[in-house]
């Protein structure tokens, strides 16, 4: 299983529940969480294949951002 790290824009809940159903939907995706109490937002996802860029299109998609760290 793979775990990605994204830096985001995403700052509350209700940023959580408008990217829920983008990344809920994505194929690849094991499961996600948002850490907001990091200062980066951080989006972890973990995946059994190389999903980055279907992430990245998924939360852009919500009208957020996301960079890999």
């Amino acid at each position: 299983m793979k775990e990605l790290k994204f830096k985001t824009n995403i700052k509350c809940t209700g940023c959580i529940n408008t990217v829920t159903p983008h990344l809920d939907k994505t194929e690849g995706i094991t499961n996600w969480s948002v850490d907001l109490e990091d200062p980066n937002r951080t989006l972890t996802v973990n995946s059994d294949e190389s999903i980055e860029a279907k992430v990245i299109t998924a939360i852009q998609d919500a009208g957020y951002e996301a960079e890999r760290v």
